[in-house]
């Protein structure tokens, strides 16, 4: 079939030639970002500064960055208590992460269309895609509203968003299975949870562990921020008072470089986990 050179874009890169379609969707979407570029680039120069000095207001700022990250310390906590707050905002994660992915899971078996009956997959898709509209941290409010707040209401809100965002993540990956191994276990007289557990689970549990520990990092990020909007503790709790009660910026430095620490330790737990998975797949 000949395609139009107005309809594609052909750049040739590394060796390869790589073709886009110039789509109605792909015209709009570079306009929208390159209008956002324009707005942002001209939108300072817009704005009213009103008495502010520029040199004093530099200075100020490049002070407050070194006294937070070249010379970060504890006072009014310590380190131990550091590590017994980061540890709570792990429990926190762990705890939404564990309870999302079980319930994920039975809600991602009767939303796959492979598995489920059309309308009630339909069901669950509608109203996972209402849940994961909201962000995780207007849920944690919602219910902060609803049962005060504290660790309850941030665990109840990041288990929601969970619960959608990981039905969605596992009914993918069920839908991926081979047809073939699913028929022929109905033409041996399976039935439907037979098929679940000695067909789904196998073939997609690799990628199901794969998908709670990203969502298990999402959620260490949430209750971080969670620990200072909806009371629930932890280290995000210790960052809110250093930096607003106290205005202690030597220790607000100190408990960031303490929460980036222990992401980093989470990514590369992550990408350990995922070779290990990809090797035996």
């Amino acid at each position: 079939m000949h395609v139009s050179p107005l309809e594609t874009n052909v750049k040739v890169r590394n060796g390869r030639i790589q073709i886009t379609n110039m789509t109605k969707a792909n015209i709009v979407m570079r306009l929208v970002l390159w209008a956002l570029l324009l707005f942002t680039l001209i939108g300072p120069f817009f704005l009213d500064y009103g008495t502010i000095t520029w040199s004093t207001a530099i200075s100020l700022t490049l002070g407050n960055l070194k006294m937070m990250f070249l010379e970060p310390a504890f006072h009014q906590i310590t380190f131990a208590t550091a590590l017994k707050q980061i540890s709570m905002t792990l429990a926190l994660a762990f705890l939404a992460t564990i309870l999302g992915a079980v319930l994920s899971f039975f809600l991602a078996i009767f939303s796959a269309k492979n598995l489920a009956p059309s309308m009630v997959s339909n069901g669950i898709i509608a109203f996972n895609s209402f849940i994961r509209a909201v962000p995780t941290v207007l849920w944690v409010l919602i219910f902060a509203i609803v049962a005060g707040l504290g660790a309850i209401a941030c665990v109840l809100g990041m288990m929601l968003h969970t619960i959608a965002y990981l039905t969605k993540a596992f009914a993918e990956s069920f839908e991926e299975l081979e047809e073939g191994t699913i028929e022929a276990l109905r033409a041996s007289g399976a039935n439907w949870w037979h098929i679940v557990w000695h067909a789904v689970v196998p073939q997609s549990s690799s990628y199901m562990v794969s998908w709670i520990f990203l969502r298990f990092e999402t959620n260490y990020g949430v209750a971080v921020a969670m620990g200072a909007a909806a009371a629930a503790g932890g280290i995000g709790f210790e960052l809110f008072m250093a930096s607003s009660f106290y205005y202690d910026l030597h220790e607000v430095g100190m408990i960031t470089y303490c929460a980036l620490i222990v992401a980093i330790i989470l990514e590369l737990v992550s990408l350990r986990i995922k070779r290990k998975l990809m090797a035996k797949s």
